[in-house]
């Protein structure tokens, strides 16, 4: 039997032995655990978080477990075991022209950010609490499901149907760690060097940078106490009564989080054993090209450069200034350069600019003659060009995307272009600096690192899953710091106490000198 395999995969391509390779490692798994009843619930209605999350339920499922689903986005094709209990479609834009970035971002934009995703997030909890899917899974008993998968980023009301439910909870980050997350996970939060995800720095900052970054962390940190803690709890009320305990209290029952970075992209950080790094979860072997993109590729032997800004921002909504100043850098160049770009047609379009309104990313990064990708800094596009070791020019525009591209600058792989800056002379000064082989250098030790661990990250985030279950929320791993008061977890009370205790040595040693020099006062006068 084990010959005629061999014999088998002989015969296969690489994509077909990757198949066979990940069956036997499904197997294996589901030979050291027994079948798990899992629900995964999504409320936030973005596809581009939803990303992470999908292929790790997907993946619980065709290790043979039994995954519940609640989120707006179904999937097409589900494997066994896996149900979808859709959520409403929210009116969350999926597409976001380019002319809404136009005038300069105010100073305290990340503000405006927070409040965004304050409102966001009250919607989607309103919408899922009293949604009909919801309804449907809260008629399982309490113990039910063996294990509770969820988005922590703005809908931590839902810690309340995990409560109902009675099941240890895994809190999933499509993103880098959000300011409130460190508490609940009893992660040390040091803003000297780790940037909030609102201000997007990388770890070496100036003075003025960490003063600024000290400030958005704790000030952010408070406002979601006040609102976003608030307003869950007012909605959680309004759906099961008074009886619950505090959103504040509840996600401190976070067993782990999952989270969608990698040391190698974002730096390292000191992390608790709760907190595992799954980063790069979606991405899959490379599949063949179709026919003309393939020779496209193939003949283009000064490289290609690849422009794509997601699937949110639409590069069609360019103004005509900065559309113009593009196509006109892009002449000069002597790569071939491909453009995510919505309309049939651009203007003035040379030659060596070939326009497609939808690209198979990353399966064109594993093309060799691939040599610069131009992004908007999202964690997926950016992930997939890391892991094929492609220098990048990033150009970010909200979000984590400002976050993502200064840690790649600071890893000397990628330059930063400000997109209110954008003209002919910009584009192609940064192109062709980025074209040097030293980003090309340090992105494939970028890329080295990525990619070697110990074991791939869907296999990694199956174990932990089922080791939270298995162990009824893995309490081993929780640090004793989650039920510590920020106060107390600094030391702060220790700091006040010494530093009392050395006013008050002060104060008696200033005490003592005075009564001193007025005895010696006192005997001068009784001499006289």
């Amino acid at each position: 039997m084990i010959t005629n395999l061999f014999r088998r995969t002989a015969k296969m391509s690489e994509n077909q032995v990757y198949k066979w390779l990940s069956l036997l490692a499904v197997i294996s798994l589901t030979g050291t655990a027994s079948s798990l009843k899992i629900l995964g619930m999504f409320a936030h209605p973005s596809i581009s978080h939803f990303k992470f999350f999908h292929p790790i339920m997907r993946g619980l499922a065709e290790a043979g477990h039994s995954v519940d689903v609640l989120s707006p986005f179904p999937d097409k094709e589900p494997p066994s075991g896996y149900t979808d209990y859709l959520l409403p479609s929210s009116n969350l834009s999926d597409v976001i022209p380019l002319t809404e970035f136009e005038r300069p971002l105010p100073f305290l934009f990340h503000y405006a950010e927070f409040y965004m995703l304050y409102v966001a997030g009250k919607e989607a909890c309103n919408t899922t609490l009293n949604s009909e899917a919801l309804a449907r899974i809260l008629k399982h008993p309490p113990g039910y499901y063996d294990v509770i998968l969820m988005e922590h980023f703005n809908t931590d009301c839902l810690m309340s149907v995990a409560h109902v439910l009675q099941a240890p909870v895994i809190g999933m980050s499509s993103c880098a760690l959000m300011p409130w997350h460190y508490e609940r996970m009893g992660a040390p939060l040091i803003p000297s060097y780790i940037s909030a995800l609102f201000m997007g720095q990388s770890q070496e900052m100036s003075f003025a940078g960490r003063l600024g970054n000290w400030i958005t962390v704790h000030s952010i940190n408070m406002l979601y106490r006040m609102f976003s803690f608030s307003a869950a709890d007012a909605l959680i009320r309004q759906k099961f009564g008074p009886g619950l305990p505090s959103t504040q209290a509840m996600v401190r029952n976070t067993s782990l989080m999952l989270l969608n970075q990698h040391f190698s992209l974002s730096g390292p950080k000191p992390l608790p054993p709760n907190i595992i790094e799954v980063g790069g979860v979606h991405l899959k072997p490379a599949q063949p090209l179709p026919y003309d993109l393939q020779q496209l590729l193939d003949k283009a032997t000064k490289g290609v450069i690849l422009i794509s800004w997601g699937s949110q921002l639409r590069a069609s909504s360019l103004s005509e200034a900065k559309r113009d100043g593009m196509v006109r850098a892009i002449a000069r160049l002597e790569q071939q350069v491909i453009w995510k770009w919505e309309n049939d047609t651009l203007p003035n379009k040379p030659d060596n600019l070939h326009i497609m309104k939808w690209l198979p990313q990353r399966d064109i990064f594993a093309h060799p003659n691939v040599k610069l990708f131009l992004s908007h800094g999202g964690l997926m596009g950016t992930s997939e060009a890391v892991s094929s070791g492609i220098p990048i020019v990033g150009m970010p525009m909200y979000g984590d995307q400002s976050l993502n591209i200064e840690s790649l600058v600071q890893r000397g792989m990628a330059l930063r272009l400000d997109f209110h800056k954008l003209s002919e002379k910009t584009v192609y000064e940064t192109l062709t600096k980025a074209l040097d082989p030293s980003f090309k250098a340090k992105a494939l030790a970028v890329a080295s690192a990525y990619n070697s661990r110990v074991q791939p990250p869907l296999e990694t985030a199956i174990w932990w899953v089922e080791h939270v279950a298995e162990t009824k929320g893995a309490p081993l791993i929780q640090p004793s710091a989650v039920h510590l008061s920020r106060f107390v977890y600094y030391s702060l009370d220790v700091y006040l106490v010494a530093i009392s205790v050395l006013l008050l040595l002060f104060i008696a040693c200033v005490g003592l000198r005075r009564i001193r020099r007025g005895g010696k006062a006192a005997t001068k006068l009784k001499r006289k």
